[in-house]
C-alpha cells in the first residue's frame, strides 16, 4: 500500500499516546538490538532510541515513502523491508511495535515466531487497534460491498486481523517466561467536519482508496456521509471516537 505520511500524522497526538503507554510498560533494557517493526514515520523510533540510549535501533516498514519521512532523523538504521518475512540477524533485546501487526496475517505464526527472535530476557512490545466491529469499520466494508463499488474493492473486507486476548496468551505461553496482556478504549475527541473519516483515510481506508485511484474520494465521501448518524457532531464541533486498543508485553 502507499501510505501518505501527512495525513497519518495529522492525528499525531492521538496516535503517539497509545505507543507512549506501551513505552511505559516496558523497564530498562540496558544494551543490544532494538527494533521498531512498521515504524512508519519514525516518530516513536526516534523516543525508543532516546530511551534506549546504550542500544542499537533498527526501524523497519514496507513502506518507502513512510522511511522517506523517518529519515530525518539521524542514528538509526532504517530498513525496507516487510514485517512478515522479518528474520533479525542476531538475537533481539527488545521487538516493538505499535500499530502495525494488524496489518500483517496468520498471528498464530507470527507471534511465536517473533518471541524466538528474542535473546534471553528480551521483550516483545506490541500494541495493536482491535475496534475492528465498530462502524468505522463496518461501513467501510459496507460501503465497498454496494453494487457500485463491489468490482474494483469487494474483494477487500475481511474478518478482524485482531484476536482476542486469550488468543495471544495461547500463542505466546510456550515461548516467554512473562507475559502481560491488557486493553484500553480511548475516547478521542477529534475535530472538523466528518472527523471520524478522515481518520480512517489515513489507516483502515488506504487499500479501498488506492484500489479505486480517481474515485476515491466519491467512495469516501459516501463513506463519510453513512458514518454521521454512528458519530455525530457535538455542539462544540467536535466528534468522539471510542477507539479500543490491545497490548501485549512479553518476556523471554
Amino acid at each position: 500500500m502507499t501510505w501518505d505520511p501527512d495525513r497519518y500524522l495529522g492525528f499525531e497526538g492521538h496516535r503517539l499516546r497509545p505507543a507512549l503507554d506501551l513505552l511505559a510498560r516496558i523497564p530498562g533494557i540496558g544494551g543490544g538490538e532494538v527494533w521498531d517493526l512498521g515504524c512508519g514515520t519514525g516518530n516513536v523510533t526516534s523516543i525508543l532510541a532516546e530511551r534506549f540510549a546504550s542500544a542499537s535501533v533498527h526501524g523497519l516498514d514496507d513502506s518507502a515513502e513512510m522511511l522517506a519521512a523517518a529519515r530525518r532523523v539521524a542514528g538509526i538504521d532504517w530498513v525496507l523491508d516487510d514485517i512478515a518475512s522479518w528474520e533479525p540477524p542476531s538475537p533481539v533485546r527488545l521487538v516493538y511495535s505499535n500499530a502495525a501487526l494488524h496489518w500483517v496475517p496468520d498471528h498464530q505464526t507470527l507471534f511465536p515466531k517473533l518471541a524466538r527472535a528474542l535473546a534471553p530476557g528480551g521483550i516483545l512490545a506490541v500494541q495493536m487497534p482491535r475496534n475492528f466491529a465498530e462502524p468505522t469499520h463496518a461501513e467501510l466494508r459496507a460501503t465497498a460491498l454496494r453494487p457500485r463499488w463491489v468490482d474494483a474493492v469487494g474483494h477487500i473486507p475481511g474478518p478482524a486481523p485482531v484476536h482476542e486476548p486469550a488468543a495471544y496468551l495461547g500463542w505466546l505461553d510456550s515461548e516467554v517466561a512473562e507475559i502481560d496482556i491488557w486493553e484500553t478504549t480511548y475516547t478521542q475527541i477529534l475535530q472538523g467536519e466528518d472527523a471520524v473519516a478522515n481518520w480512517t483515510r489515513g489507516t483502515a481506508g488506504v487499500p479501498y482508496l488506492e484500489a479505486l485511484g480517481e474515485r476515491g474520494d466519491e467512495f469516501y465521501a459516501e463513506y463519510a456521509a453513512a458514518l454521521r448518524s454512528a458519530y455525530p457532531i457535538r455542539p462544540d464541533g467536535t466528534t468522539v471516537l471510542a477507539f479500543r486498543r490491545l497490548f501485549i508485553v512479553a518476556t523471554r
